[in-house]
Formats: structure tokens, C-alpha cells, sequence
């Protein structure tokens, strides 16, 4: 039997065939369009998906039922003696508290760690391949969950969204001002950190916007990551639920605008999405966890 396993969501922007590469299992969420319920890349394509929200269609997300994953934990013992479980940030689901009480139970207690360190998508799919890291430098499941969760400040993500259609319907804008803000021409951009999404500012145009991002990234490696980036401990990271053409073109853009970095680039989480709508584009940093001092 294998010593550690890890499993994650599809909120983690890691595909079901990279997650085959990785050597992980990702569970795909489940989306409720018009009441008919589909699963994230495996019933349910991107495609599929931008082409339901674009229709206007009924889009709600859902937890996992704790028997959906207390099956998937199950099969996950049985190659393995201990699972690290990434659900979505407990700061933007309820899933991560379940299955942190799930994991409180037989046959579960001691085997499966629920590590909650505030991220989705891409910054999640940061701490998944340092998770993978850890395991290759010997550190058991309870350390590197206790490692990767006191990384969770260590990350942020900026998101310029086009359109705000979609978060007039999710409540986080007016409909008032949703209006206001076409007319205007204003595009949000939003701020992932510490598990929680909210507005960071507002501009007049996109490419206003990318600008913004890429300004609040600079700001952020100089001041609050400066440690992290001078000694080459950091991620830069990019998002995109646009185009392959206008995703292409924003990663040269950040590659640019900091030449001495790579980019990491996943497609946003379609539970992000849902929210942000088509075209939305992000850029974000995560640092390397600080392994203890022996």
C-alpha cells in the first residue's frame, strides 16, 4: 500500500486527464442548469458551459454529498494509508467544514487530513503540486497539512471581469449599479486572498483593468512577497475563463511586464466562472511553503 494520496475537486482547475499525470483524483463538481444536474469535465464541457450561462440559463453550484465523498475517501484507502483532501476554501463553501467533520469519524479519524488553506483554482492547484513536492521530501500527511495550511496567507489573485451580468445575479452588485457600470463601461476587478473573493477596483475599459492586475502584482511582490520573490520562491500564476486567442495574449503580457518569472496558466475553475461570466481574466502569486527548521 502507498503511503499518501491526495484528492482534490474540480475547483482546483486541475482536469480529470492531469490528474491522471499527477497521480490524484479529482472530483468533478456538480452544476445544476434548468434543474438537470451535470458534472464538471466529465458531463459537462467548458463549452458546454459558457454556452448555458451565455443562453441565460438557470446555473446553480452544489456541495458533494457527504456519501459522494466519504466513497471517494473510501476507494482512496484502499491504495492508500493516509489521503490529504483539498476541498474548496471553507471561507467560500460549506464543503470543507463537512468533510472536516467526516474526517473526525471511523474509519477516517488518523487516515484522512482536510487541508483548508484558503484557495481555489489556480492558487489551489499551486498547493496541490506542492503537496505532491512534500511527499517526495518525506513529510507525512498530518505535517504537510500543518506545512501547506500555514502557507494560506502566502497567496493572492487579482480576476478583471468583462461582463456584470453575472454578479448582479449572484448578489455582490445592484442591479442599479450593474446598469450604471455597462453604460460606463466599468470592468471590477476582484481579489482572491485568504478564502474569500471580493471587489478590489473599478476601471473604466479592460484594458484598464489588465493593468490594474498587473500593478497590483508588481506592488505586491515588492512589498508583501518581497522575501518570497528575491529568493526565487515564488508562483506567478494566470487565470482565464476567455478565449484560448485572449488568454494566449494576457499570459505575454504578464510575461512582459515580469520577464524574470514563468507563468503557471489553468482555465478558472468553472465554480468561478459561474460568477465572473466569459472573458474574465486573472493573474495571481503564491510562495513556496516554508519547510520547519530542524
Amino acid at each position: 500500500m502507498k503511503s499518501i494520496g491526495i484528492i482534490t475537486d474540480s475547483h482546483s482547475s486541475i482536469s480529470q486527464q492531469t490528474a491522471r499525470e499527477l497521480g490524484i483524483t479529482v472530483f468533478p463538481m456538480p452544476f445544476y442548469i434548468d434543474g438537470q444536474c451535470f458534472y464538471e469535465d466529465v458531463t459537462l464541457t467548458r463549452e458546454q458551459f459558457f454556452e448555458k450561462l451565455d443562453s441565460g440559463a438557470d446555473i446553480s453550484t452544489s456541495q458533494p454529498s457527504p456519501a459522494e465523498v466519504m466513497a471517494l475517501w473510501n476507494q482512496g484507502l484502499k491504495e492508500y494509508e493516509t489521503i490529504l483532501y483539498f476541498p474548496l476554501s471553507s471561507g467560500l463553501s460549506g464543503s470543507c467544514a463537512t468533510a472536516a467533520a467526516l474526517a473526525q469519524d471511523e474509519p477516517y479519524e488518523n487516515r484522512v487530513f482536510v487541508v483548508d488553506n484558503g484557495r481555489v483554482s489556480t492558487p489551489m492547484h499551486r498547493s496541490i503540486l506542492d503537496a505532491l513536492e512534500l511527499i517526495k521530501e518525506g513529510y507525512t500527511a498530518p505535517e504537510i497539512k500543518k506545512i501547506i495550511e500555514a502557507a494560506r496567507e502566502d497567496m493572492v489573485i487579482y480576476i478583471g471581469v468583462q461582463t456584470l451580468e453575472h454578479l448582479k445575479k449572484g448578489g455582490r452588485i445592484t442591479p442599479t449599479a450593474a446598469a450604471l457600470g455597462t453604460i460606463l463601461n466599468i470592468k471590477p476587478v476582484l481579489k482572491l486572498d485568504v478564502g474569500t473573493l471580493d471587489a478590489f477596483k473599478k476601471c473604466r475599459g479592460f484594458a484598464k483593468a489588465k493593468k490594474t492586475m498587473i500593478e497590483a502584482i508588481r506592488h505586491d511582490l515588492n512589498t508583501r512577497f518581497q522575501e518570497a520573490y528575491e529568493k526565487g520562491e515564488i508562483t506567478l500564476m494566470a487565470a482565464s475563463s476567455a478565449s484560448p486567442e485572449d488568454t494566449a495574449q494576457w499570459v505575454a503580457e504578464i510575461q512582459e511586464a515580469f520577464p524574470d518569472l514563468d507563468v503557471m496558466c489553468d482555465d478558472l475553475s468553472l465554480g468561478v466562472s459561474c460568477h465572473i461570466g466569459y472573458g474574465g481574466l486573472g493573474i495571481g502569486v503564491a510562495c513556496r511553503p516554508k519547510r520547519p527548521i530542524i
